[in-house]
């Protein structure tokens, strides 16, 4: 009878979608309207750029390897207070993304290792029937370095031992004032 009901709000979910030619322009087009709807928003540092990245080489493989005559393919993307979630949908769903064997003069072949080392999860889903939905997901949140990040370069690594020669906060020496010395 007396019941209370909350007034708290949800984090707003952002959304963007868009149908693009499985081209290369179409794949081109995916990354820059992604690019341009990304930097109109305050995601973290680095978020953004490797967004970018992601996109180019999902919609690059749905235009390459999810390529039907007719039919388009679907960039979403979705932004939560701690998660942007990329989705690149095509029409191959019989055609899953695998690893292929690469060898160094092979120009093609890399996409799924950059996914992997950007991406935070990603995966694959099904349908409906012809359908599969490649994703991709950032995490927005600042995370805490581990012992693993120490001095491995990535962001929010810290370096193990102190650098030698100019130590933190030291102010260069002043240059001489005039009339600082008296000639008594």
């Amino acid at each position: 009878m007396n019941q209370k009901k909350s007034t708290q709000l949800d984090a707003p979910t952002r959304h963007f979608s868009v149908l693009l030619s499985p081209t290369p322009r179409g794949a081109r087009l995916a990354r820059l309207l992604a690019t341009e709807w990304l930097r109109t928003w305050d995601l973290p540092y680095g978020v953004t750029e490797a967004a970018e990245h992601l996109v180019a080489e999902l919609a690059a493989n749905a235009a390459t390897h999810g390529r039907l005559p007719g039919r388009d393919f679907r960039l979403a993307l979705l932004a939560r207070s701690e998660t942007l979630r990329i989705e690149v949908t095509d029409t191959r769903g019989d055609d899953l993304p695998r690893h292929r064997p690469t060898s160094p003069d092979n120009e093609s072949g890399r996409g799924l290792l950059l996914v992997e080392a950007l991406a935070d999860r990603w995966g694959v889903e099904l349908g409906p029937v012809p359908r599969k939905t490649v994703w991709a997901e950032l995490d927005l949140a600042p995370r805490a370095p581990k012992p693993e990040d120490v001095c491995s370069g990535r962001p929010g690594a810290l370096p193990k031992e102190p650098r030698e020669g100019k130590k933190p906060h030291q102010a260069p020496p002043l240059p001489p004032t005039a009339g600082a010395h008296s000639r008594e």
